[in-house]
């Protein structure tokens, strides 16, 4: 498998299109979240994972869940992080590139939603 190679800046637009094409009942609920793109996951969030290889996690939610977020006033916004370089590792034309990065966010943000892993795998399979 030939792994993608492209820039930082085109990755970040394809994620930009990725957010534009979520869903309105995804994009319309989403609360207090910022979407980051990294390189890899440090090795504090591969840790807590138990996650080895920094190839192994494609994103990551840190936050309080809306099911669980309490109205206890101003808090930090979530972080939905897509991990750049084993997102491209995973696939091998822009095509693929562009759908996993629809489906990693979908997982993600499904998690914001306070889905847990089997409903955050189901919501990003769904078209």
């Amino acid at each position: 498998m030939r792994v993608m190679q492209i820039s930082e800046e085109e990755f970040r637009n394809f994620v930009a299109e990725a957010l534009d094409a979520l869903p309105e009942d995804f994009s319309r609920h989403i609360n207090n979240a910022a979407v980051l793109v990294e390189d890899f996951p440090s090795a504090e969030q591969r840790k807590e994972l138990n996650v080895k290889s920094k190839y192994g996690l494609l994103g990551l939610f840190e936050g309080f869940g809306q099911a669980k977020r309490l109205n206890f006033g101003a808090v930090l916004p979530d972080r939905i992080t897509l991990f750049r370089i084993p997102i491209m590792q995973s696939c091998s034309n822009r095509e693929e590139l562009k759908k996993e990065i629809l489906q990693t966010l979908k997982h993600e943000i499904a998690h914001h939603f306070g889905s847990d892993e089997k409903g955050a795998r189901s919501v990003a399979k769904k078209n």
